[in-house]
């Protein structure tokens, strides 16, 4: 059952860069509101004093730590579906699966292998292949970032970022209820951001709803309450549904199509979080 509340999860995310595309409003601005519906229909649901002592239960500096996390992983994921196409925001972004190799023997005590180094090298020849560009475009780009880029770049950082949640999100689901989980993390994520938003665009709206009930509610608890039965190398097995399932969105509701370029690079990154995953599967 929690590999089916996790493929859901991923298949409602998969939607996510066609809505934050035509919301037209800022990223911080979308998430902001976005997280403001979840608290309310989260707050809601978990009115009963049983989920209101979750809070107090075990690592309570957790709850603390993922809001920032979640943040960073979700502002720089939405500012990369809007500087760049949704393919190599995508793409970029599950480079997560070879930043868990990395991370795996810090905190899960996991072995680095020739197999898992391999596949970073087939990772990072996929990014070359999907920046398009030597090595004096890319210094420049550096300097002076186009917008396409500094969206690649953003997807990068996003799945970085992600890779550290997949590792935390393994380790504490299963403390948690993931109603709590999901209320907490999208609190600090409005405080935080609450200095930062001074206007609300009506004809947004639409997009907040969207966001904040699927994508900021549904979503995440499920995909909490699947990562409490399944483990982090399965999950991110299946995490690689979401690409299928946003270029196809892409192809849909923006008529954009990846490119070859794009399709070869991305499909190397691909190939090298299976190869990685694939390893730990077995070892």
């Amino acid at each position: 059952m929690g590999y089916l509340y996790i493929v859901s999860a991923i298949l409602l995310w998969s939607s996510l860069g066609v809505v934050v595309r035509l919301s037209g409003v800022p990223v911080h601005v979308l998430i902001f509101y976005s997280n403001g519906i979840s608290v309310l229909i989260l707050s809601v649901l978990l009115a009963k004093k049983k989920y209101r002592l979750e809070f107090l239960k075990g690592n309570t500096g957790y709850l603390l730590f993922l809001g920032p996390l979640t943040l960073l992983n979700t502002s720089s994921f939405f500012y990369a579906f809007k500087n760049t196409t949704i393919a190599n925001a995508i793409f970029t972004h599950y480079i997560a699966p070879v930043v868990v190799a990395f991370l795996a023997p810090l905190f899960l005590r996991e072995r680095l292998t020739l197999r898992v180094l391999f596949s970073i090298a087939v990772a990072s020849a996929g990014l070359w292949i999907l920046l398009g560009m030597n090595l004096g475009e890319l210094l420049t780009c550096w300097k002076e970032p186009d917008r396409d880029t500094v969206g690649i770049l953003s997807g990068l950082f996003s799945g970085v970022t992600y890779a550290f949640l997949i590792i935390a999100v393994r380790v504490y689901a299963q403390r948690y209820n993931p109603l709590v989980l999901c209320l907490a993390q999208n609190i600090v994520i409005s405080l935080i951001l609450m200095p930062f938003v001074r206007v609300f665009p009506v004809d947004a709206l639409w997009s907040f709803i969207i966001v904040g009930v699927v994508h900021s509610t549904i979503a995440p608890v499920l995909y909490f309450r699947g990562m409490s039965e399944v483990s982090a190398t399965r999950t991110a097995i299946l995490g690689y549904i979401e690409p299928v399932g946003a270029i196809i969105f892409a192809v849909i509701f923006l008529k954009e199509y990846p490119e070859g370029g794009a399709v070869l690079g991305g499909a190397l990154i691909i190939l090298s979080g299976y190869m990685t995953l694939k390893e730990k599967k077995h070892s």
